[in-house]
């Protein structure tokens, strides 16, 4: 059994139910920790429809919201979950916001780790991440 992840006409992902369900879980952790809709639609009959403008929101809040983390165990927590969103983003055509934007969690220090995590650049970052989403993509069947 899979479930179908589509804009439109297209499908995005086809996961296995075992997948899916975790990867909905962590849609709707990060929608209430970013404050945003995701975009992601119900899942019904094993099918969703993703609407692409509030999608795009979500990936470039989600986007800024991990870079601004300078807590270690959360960075890598999420980092599985934002690589498979810059997935989905990609097969869906969206450009997304790899320069550091501003975002309303980010800028405090709501959740400090002492020592403090190394910072890498923004390009490394970026270029981590991508190399990430690309080596899973192949595992993210359509």
């Amino acid at each position: 059994m899979s479930q179908y992840y589509d804009i439109g006409d297209q499908t995005l992902w086809n996961p296995s139910n075992g997948a899916s369900r975790l990867f909905m879980s962590q849609v709707s952790v990060y929608q209430a920790e970013l404050g945003l809709p995701s975009g992601i639609g119900l899942m019904r009959a094993d099918e969703c429809q993703i609407d692409p403008l509030v999608f795009k929101a979500f990936v470039d809040a989600l986007l800024a919201w991990h870079r601004g983390t300078s807590h270690a165990v959360m960075a890598a927590l999420s980092e599985g979950f934002v690589a498979t969103v810059l997935v989905l983003a990609e097969r869906a055509g969206i450009e997304v916001k790899w320069q550091p934007t501003s975002f309303p969690g980010v800028g405090g220090l709501k959740d400090v780790q002492v020592p403090t995590a190394r910072s890498s650049s923004e390009a490394a970052w970026a270029a981590a991440l991508q190399q990430k989403s690309r080596d899973l993509s192949r595992f993210m069947a359509v």
